[in-house]
Formats: C-alpha cells, structure tokens, sequence
C-alpha cells in the first residue's frame, strides 16, 4: 500500500473511532427509562419475579437495569405488571438476593 492510500485509511479509522466513541454509553446516569437525580432514581419498569435464594420480586427497566426494592407492598408483587415509580437508591444497605441494586419506594404505581 503506498503512502496516500495508508494515510487514507489511517484518517479513516481514526474518524470511524472517533464517531464510535462519542456515542452515548448505555451503562451512563440515564438508564434509558430510568431519571438519576443522585440518591434518587424515578422511571417505568417491568415487576419480575425472580426465582433465587427463595424467590423474590424485583423491578427490570430499559437497558437491562435491575432494582431490588425493599418495600414492595404485596398488591404490586405480580409478575410482569408494569410500574411507574421513585425511589432512593440504598447503599448504606447489603442484601441476600445478589440481584440488583438496592432501593427503598418512595411511590409506586400501577401503568395501564
């Protein structure tokens, strides 16, 4: 390869990482459905049940986010049913369930 042609296709690869890295990153504050406004995170998911460590619900939102809430009132433990809700996002907490983040509802609601 002469020496235009290599130069052609450096600047090339060099504009096509470029365009790739200025992409947004997926695993950013904004999980898609999901606000993050520092301990607090408010959005839509999907209620799931999940069968470890004895069976559990959880919350699974867009871009795979997992939320492990620790005041799930039975009325919205059903599996599949679509939420709208806010919550703040518990570190000072360890869990069992090794699934998900850990957060305590503020509010949940039920979506049609």
């Amino acid at each position: 390869m002469d020496k235009k042609k290599r130069l052609i296709f450096i600047c090339a690869s060099l504009f096509f990482i470029f365009i790739l890295c200025s992409c947004k990153n997926p695993f950013s504050e904004d999980f898609g459905e999901i606000i993050r406004q520092g301990d607090t995170i408010e959005g839509t998911g999907t209620v799931t049940y999940i069968g470890l460590e004895g069976g559990f619900y959880g919350i699974i939102t867009a871009n795979n986010g997992h939320w492990d809430p620790i005041n799930l009132s039975s009325e919205f433990m059903v599996d599949g049913l679509r939420v709208k809700f806010k919550a703040k996002i518990r570190e000072d907490l360890l869990g069992y369930h090794m699934w998900g983040t850990i957060i305590e509802l503020i509010y949940i609601k039920k979506l049609d």
